[in-house]
């Protein structure tokens, strides 16, 4: 079995957008209110978990499991899906790359967005290298998995612990308190004043201060641009800009009057 949590009933639909995470609630916590934002422009949007967090001290693989369905209901995805990669276990092995070449083959990205590759959690770090080789190999057509070869437009990249210069920010303040709120869909991970329910087990995300962290950053980003809140992404290769002067139009002197 590669996955569970699939939620699309149309294999053949090519997403717009597909960001990878290595746990349930990564893509929530770093980038969902691009994806919400996304999604209610009517683009197509994915988020695909490469385990099913199973090592987390609080909650467990059932829990979790119906955590990371909510969240996608909130977000408003098209698909919603978990590997079965093990947690605490992300590796770059050919027979993981070969599960991440079939989810982007099946749904065809134009965008896929995966973790900053400097992180604190290897399962993160190991998770970014992986769909990067997945992406770029995804496109060769002698990799065999009776599927047409598929490689997305386009890699970036969000940020997780560690900060990174962006190479642009994009504005969530519509989507924000959408994405506090998929968020909050992980009841056993994140402050929850009923404790009982999951255990006493204390962890750093499971404080009241690790949320507010969320929303700070968001207003971080957000003075850098001129808005209440926003999300920074990292692009490897240069970006092509073909009308410099629209690029730079009102919107974009906003940040800096």
């Amino acid at each position: 079995m590669l996955s569970r949590n699939d939620m699309n009933t149309t294999t053949e639909t090519q997403l717009d957008l597909l960001a990878f995470g290595a746990h349930p609630d990564d893509v929530e916590l770093t980038c969902a209110g691009t994806v919400i934002k996304l999604g209610k422009m009517g683009y197509k949007t994915g988020v695909i978990s490469l385990t099913q967090g199973e090592m987390g001290t609080r909650g467990s693989r059932e829990i979790r499991e119906q955590e990371f369905a909510n969240a996608g209901k909130i977000m408003g995805l098209h698909t919603h899906k978990m590997l079965d990669i093990p947690d605490g276990g992300v590796a770059v092995t050919s027979e993981n790359k070969m599960k991440v070449i079939r989810e982007i083959r099946r749904y065809r990205p134009k965008i896929v967005f995966t973790s900053y590759w400097k992180v604190r959690h290897p399962d993160h770090g190991h998770g970014s290298h992986l769909v990067r080789e997945a992406a770029f190999l995804a496109g060769l057509k002698k990799i065999e998995t009776g599927q047409p070869a598929w490689r997305p437009h386009r890699m970036l990249y969000y940020a997780s612990r560690f900060e990174f210069e962006p190479s642009f920010i994009v504005d969530i303040t519509e989507a924000h308190e959408q994405k506090l709120e998929a968020i909050r869909a992980y009841k056993s991970q994140f402050h929850n004043p009923d404790k009982a329910q999951f255990g006493e087990d204390e962890t750093n995300i499971s404080s009241p201060e690790f949320f507010e962290n969320i929303i700070t950053r968001a207003k971080q980003y957000g003075s850098y641009i001129g808005v209440e809140y926003a999300e920074p992404f990292l692009v490897r290769e240069p970006m092509r800009i073909d009308d410099p002067v629209a690029m730079f139009g009102p919107e974009y002197l906003k940040a800096f009057q």
